[in-house]
């Protein structure tokens, strides 16, 4: 389990994250979400006694990173794939990893094994290409069998083949009972991975749920209706302080549940079609809920994709 609790960290003037309080509890991926600048990266940091809070702590496991005599066997983590040196063998690599934690030579094997590097155990690390070296921090990661996994943006970069191998990985760990804590930018990614969430904005805490919880809070109310006489009800449905929205088949309903919608269709005696509930994505409620976080908005239109993404995180 991860408790963090009153994180604090500042740079001069810039307050990166403020009293940032969270728990990860074990058995389940808990996404960690946030805008570019939100403080995702410097959290992570934190937690791993890479930079030291300017006040608060995280515990894991109950202790404090820095006070681990052996840290790999609690905590393995993945913050960035090519720290490696490239002229090592990705078993050199793991192998003076094992000896600085005392792990037991054997287990560099087993890991080398379980992410799919067996083959190219003994081939420089610096030639791996991008799917590779993520899969050799994977291993590294869990070099010493721990109980907590701390995953940032594992999946970048990663083609489609990639990002389903990690995304069941880390499902299999968290069904092992560990705590897997992920951060990622992509959101439609963390939906299928992730079934808790921490989100913050500007270093602070905005929300901690269920991915279900999130999405069905953030989520206006919208229901899709289709009927022969569409024309008819949409103006019975406006009058009533609904908005709707066409579709190709029909309209999408916003701000009346489906029960008001079919007794005012009822009352005006028009035929109903389909009358469902409509599940908005996790995007359209991170998109929501962190408006107001955003360090940097592009000033692009909305049609314009070629726009870059700001750096930072």
């Amino acid at each position: 389990m991860i408790e963090a609790r009153g994180l604090t960290k500042r740079y001069g003037n810039t307050l990166a994250v403020n009293d940032l309080s969270f728990d990860v509890r074990p058995g389940t991926v808990t996404g960690f979400l946030g805008p570019n600048g939100a403080g995702k990266s410097t959290t992570m940091r934190m937690m791993l006694g890479l930079d030291s809070p300017t006040s608060g702590e995280v515990r894991i496991a109950g202790e404090r990173y820095r006070d681990l005599r052996y840290p790999l066997r609690t905590v393995g983590a993945l913050l960035e794939a090519r720290w490696v040196h490239p002229n090592r063998s990705a078993r050199a690599h793991l192998r003076w990893m094992a000896k600085s934690n005392r792990i037991p030579e054997r287990r560099v094997d087993e890991v080398l094994d379980a992410v799919g590097l067996t083959d190219v155990a003994g081939k420089r690390a610096g030639g791996f290409s991008l799917g590779m070296s993520q899969r050799l921090g994977l291993a590294a990661a869990l070099l010493g069998d721990p109980e907590v996994l701390l995953f940032d943006e594992p999946v970048n970069g990663l083609d489609p083949e990639g990002i389903l191998w990690i995304r069941r990985f880390m499902q299999r760990l968290a069904e092992e009972g560990r705590t897997v804590f992920v951060s990622s930018h992509l959101l439609s990614e963390m939906a299928q991975t992730a079934s808790e969430l921490v989100v913050i904005g500007k270093g602070e805490l905005i929300a901690q749920s269920g991915t279900d919880e999130f999405v069905a809070r953030a989520s206006a109310l919208t229901v899709k209706v289709r009927s022969p006489e569409i024309g008819r009800l949409r103006g019975t449905l406006a009058a009533a302080g609904a908005e709707c929205t066409e579709v190709d088949d029909g309209v999408l309903v916003t701000g009346m549940d489906s029960e008001k919608i079919g007794e005012l269709a009822a009352r005006e005696q028009v035929v109903l079609h389909e009358l469902s509930p409509q599940r908005g994505s996790l995007e359209q409620a991170f998109m929501q809920i962190t408006g107001d976080s955003v360090e940097y908005h592009a000033g692009f239109g909305a049609d314009d994709t070629t726009a870059p993404t700001p750096a930072g995180a």
